[in-house]
């Protein structure tokens, strides 16, 4: 829903007002997924900050600590977004300042494809919000979106 959609339709929309850093993790390359979410993200009233492709760990939380995000998306398309993404909230969470972050991550998580529960309950336990597995669509996404913007999601 576009702002002047969401304006005729009564939603509040300075309540979509959040800070949103998108990233990728360090060894995806893949970027059409994170204009994607940028522009889906935008149009939700928010503001994006877009890190890009390939972005090491380290990089990513000294931007999180500079930014202050109300929300961190990552996502991965090469299928080590597990592995990478288990590493990567670990460093985090490891920040004081960070570790009530909402957190989320999406995409071609594993090599064996979507569907695996106990990565995704692996992810979960490590300290993401949400998990959106390839071809789960974005509604599940804006639906997490949404509810943070409301309180109901952390």
């Amino acid at each position: 829903m576009d702002h002047a959609a969401a304006v005729a339709a009564g939603r509040d929309v300075s309540a979509g007002d959040l800070t949103v850093v998108v990233t990728s993790v360090s060894s995806d390359s893949h970027t059409w997924n994170l204009v994607v979410l940028q522009l889906l993200l935008e149009e939700l009233g928010h503001r994006v900050h877009n890190l890009g492709a390939c972005v090491p760990d380290e990089l990513l939380v000294s931007e999180c600590l500079r930014l202050r995000p109300d929300l961190i998306v990552v996502s991965s398309v090469n299928g080590h977004g597990f592995h990478d993404g288990l590493r990567l909230i670990r460093q985090v969470r490891s920040q004081a300042e960070l570790a009530g972050t909402p957190m989320v991550i999406g995409g071609k998580l594993g090599i064996a494809g979507p569907g695996c529960d106990r990565s995704r309950a692996q992810l979960m336990a490590a300290g993401y919000g949400a998990v959106f597995e390839d071809g789960t669509g974005l509604t599940a996404f804006q639906s997490y979106v949404g509810r943070l913007t409301t309180g109901e999601a952390s």
